[in-house]
């Protein structure tokens, strides 16, 4: 969000302070899936079931080392590009949001099968960086990217947060689902690890058949696998190798 000067005045921010601590709890509503943004004020919440899906480039900060500038500017826009756009496309997508070298989504997931279709999209997520590394090789970026993928199920507390009347806000998604989603992602690709890993629950939800293609992690509470989308990956076949 763009910033726009307003000059600071103390007495009125402890104001607000005491408006927003003492705003009752009853105005934070338990419910089935997460509300569009407009139904959001300053003073109320949303708690419900949802998704959360990560993706990051693994040992981003070696990039510099290997790239200028320019390459590294075409190297962030082009994954972030695309992966936003794959995040965009689920059905049930509540957030897409870019942080640094990171694209992160919150999906409505009531049912498996919602559950699923998160699954879905990271497939193609995952199809995609095959696509991309082939086509950076093809440029002439010589070091091959890494990813890693990280998928939570739970609940979150949607809330809108920011400074009211300067149009200076966000919706924050507030919850465990949320951290550990990060948290795993940051263990895909990690030493000899696949790219994917899902949290206990998230693992739970899925039918048996998507249950195949991930392990558990010995040691750890989570499940590591790879899954790919199969008409890109007909596709990766047919003109990246």
């Amino acid at each position: 969000m763009d910033s726009s000067y307003k000059s600071y005045d103390y007495l009125t921010s402890f104001a607000r302070l005491d408006a927003i601590l003492t705003a009752p709890s009853g105005n934070y509503e338990e419910v089935d899936s997460l509300p569009d943004r407009d139904k959001l004020t300053f003073t109320n919440g949303f708690y419900a079931n949802c998704s959360a899906l990560f993706i990051d480039i693994r040992d981003s900060s070696t990039l510099p080392s290997s790239y200028k500038r320019p390459a590294l500017a075409k190297i962030y826009r082009s994954f972030i590009s695309e992966m936003v756009a794959v995040f965009n496309s689920g059905i049930k997508v509540r957030e897409v949001n870019i942080v640094g070298d990171c694209v992160w989504g919150v999906y409505n997931s009531p049912y498996k099968t919602d559950i699923e279709d998160v699954l879905g999209i990271a497939a193609c997520a995952n199809s995609l960086t095959m696509v991309l590394n082939y086509k950076l090789k093809k440029q002439g970026f010589t070091t091959p990217l890494k990813f890693g993928i990280g998928m939570s199920y739970g609940r979150a507390l949607m809330i809108k947060a920011g400074y009211s009347g300067s149009g200076i806000n966000d919706v924050i998604y507030m919850g465990d689902v949320v951290n550990r989603a990060a948290k795993l992602a940051a263990q895909g690709s990690k030493n000899w690890a696949p790219p994917m890993i899902v949290d206990e629950t998230f693992y739970d939800n899925l039918e048996p058949d998507y249950r195949q293609w991930f392990t558990r992690q010995y040691g750890n509470d989570y499940y590591q696998g790879t899954v790919v989308n199969t008409l890109m990956n007909d596709w990766y076949e047919a003109n990246c190798t």
